[in-house]
């Protein structure tokens, strides 16, 4: 098979969740365990950092994977969903998976797959996991795909844990309280394993306290240290990640990695060039200015929607669309009403059709029209927008995909 019909295969035979949704996720680690032990454990053959959080993992994975490339260590990066394409969600300071070794994996496992019906996240976990070990990487910073718990990455034994926020997001997995989603996130803490909290709310943070209370884990408040430093990731919610990646990296510099004050400045001003970090706060064009994020969820839009009252322009375009098992209803009342909508329905199965979308939005006395795609959207906006104008895309990781 050609890497396009090994990816093509992966996406169309075993269940993904960012497609499919609910019928792609795994109430257990019982498959993950059997596929590591097929892999000859892989995950044991290097050093790790583990980051979970309803928001902002992606932000601060890539920004600590960018200041341990500048402090000259190795460094694996694992994170989902991809953009573009699939060789994104595996790198080693900054390169992406050859197609080589994407194909050749799963020349070699396919019959095991198969036979254990593994599903789309299982087989990337272990396929990663077997590029990072076989590349023999000083550390990798490992993204939590969804919740914590029961997420397939959660069979590594990392340096450092780390939590970035709790918010509401995949209720239907991890519950519908604060409380409840804290619990499975905190499931990430490992016995004696230091775990950093980047923020929290006072229903949460009895929670994480107990649980690593329970496995003897020295836990870490990012608001309890100091941080002031800027990155080349901008938009202001990002002072959060800085602060979530800088604490994780002074506990780690506690474990024996080396990590100097150089190498965090120059690391966080350098994610993009050191990771290819995109989508975030992203730029596209100028004249009209035209500015794309992956947020997606209440606690996220709360921070773009302020983001964009700071931004100077004359009038705003928000291109716009979301998943199909999105509470449209509790970010509503989020959104600018002044803004000319442009309604669409992301290029993925879970993607919510664009007049279904906009039926939401009418009827709470929002102005927009439906369109085909998120390209047909973009189009019509950049045909009326003026060039004092800003065009905001995004709503879906799986919208801003099609535009970066």
């Amino acid at each position: 098979m050609t890497y396009q019909d090994t990816v093509s295969w992966m996406f169309k035979q075993l269940p993904m969740y960012q497609n499919q949704g609910k019928t792609a996720f795994k109430k257990d680690l019982s498959n993950t365990l059997l596929l590591s032990n097929h892999l000859k454990n892989p995950e044991r053959k290097f050093k790790s950092i583990h980051v979970a959080g309803t928001n902002g993992k992606g932000s601060t994975s890539h920004m600590i994977a960018s200041v341990l490339q500048e402090a000259g260590y190795k460094v694996g990066l694992y994170t989902s969903p991809h953009l573009r394409d699939f060789s994104e969600r595996i790198k080693i300071n900054g390169k992406e998976v050859s197609k080589q070794f994407v194909i050749g994996f799963i020349k070699r496992n396919r019959v095991f797959f198969e036979q254990h019906q593994l599903s789309f996240f299982e087989m990337t976990v272990g396929m990663s996991f077997d590029y990072f070990a076989r590349q023999k990487v000083d550390i990798a910073v490992i993204e939590v795909g969804l919740g914590g718990r029961l997420d397939s990455t959660n069979i590594i034994l990392p340096e450092v844990s780390v939590i970035t926020n709790i918010g509401f997001d995949h209720t239907q997995f991890l519950g519908t309280t604060y409380e409840a989603i804290a619990k499975e996130k905190a499931g990430i803490i490992k016995s004696n394993i230091p775990v950093v909290i980047g923020e929290t709310q006072r229903e949460t943070k009895t929670t994480f306290l107990e649980i690593a209370k329970m496995n003897a884990a020295k836990i870490y408040f990012a608001e309890d240290f100091n941080s002031n430093y800027a990155s080349d990731l901008k938009g202001s919610y990002q002072k959060h990640n800085i602060k979530t990646a800088t604490s994780a990296l002074r506990v780690l510099s506690e474990k024996s990695f080396n990590v100097s004050e150089e190498n965090i400045k120059k690391g966080l001003q350098n994610v993009i060039k050191n990771t290819g970090l995109k989508g975030r706060w992203q730029v596209l064009q100028l004249e009209p200015k035209v500015i794309c994020d992956t947020a997606h969820n209440k606690e996220a839009l709360t921070y773009i929607v302020k983001q964009l009252a700071q931004e100077n322009y004359n009038k705003l375009h928000m291109v716009f669309g979301v998943v199909n098992d999105k509470d449209v209803d509790s970010i509503l009342p989020l959104l600018p009403k002044e803004a000319t909508y442009y309604f669409c329905k992301p290029n993925v199965p879970r993607g919510l059709d664009a007049k279904i979308l906009k039926s939401y939005f009418i009827r709470e006395g929002f102005k927009g029209k439906a369109y085909n795609s998120v390209k047909m959207a973009l189009d019509a906006a950049k045909m009326v927008a003026n060039p004092e104008d800003l065009i905001y895309v995004g709503g879906s990781t799986f919208v801003v995909a099609e535009v970066v």
